[in-house]
């Protein structure tokens, strides 16, 4: 019964080293990149051509993207991760980049 305790003593160790490295890297997470310190979206990246991007939605081209409607923009789509206040911030669509508040882009898609 000896050899049993020592196990389960064993077994017990690990697993509370292991839960204490998974509890410690929820607390300890890499620094968070504000949105002023992303590089600005610009039309010719070749994402943005891709999908129409345009810092400025009122000069998009309605006759090549049809689902563009007056109204859309990237302060307005769930896929902004910033405020309507917010000028330029991330967009899940175009990781590592900022996007402009005012644009628009083929991917839009309304808050709910």
């Amino acid at each position: 019964m000896h050899a049993i305790d020592a196990t389960s003593r064993r077994r017990f160790l690990q697993l509370a080293g292991a839960a204490t490295v998974v509890g410690l890297a929820g607390v300890i997470s890499p620094r968070r990149v504000s949105a002023d310190e992303l590089p600005h979206l610009t039309e010719a990246d070749a994402t943005a051509v891709a999908l129409g991007y345009r810092e400025d939605a009122s000069k998009v081209e309605d006759a090549k993207f049809a689902t563009h409607k007056a109204g859309q923009l990237c302060s307005n789509c769930r896929f902004f991760q910033g405020t309507e206040k917010t000028a330029w911030a991330g967009c899940q669509l175009f990781p590592g980049k900022a996007v402009a508040a005012k644009g628009w882009c083929s991917g839009y898609n309304a808050k709910a």
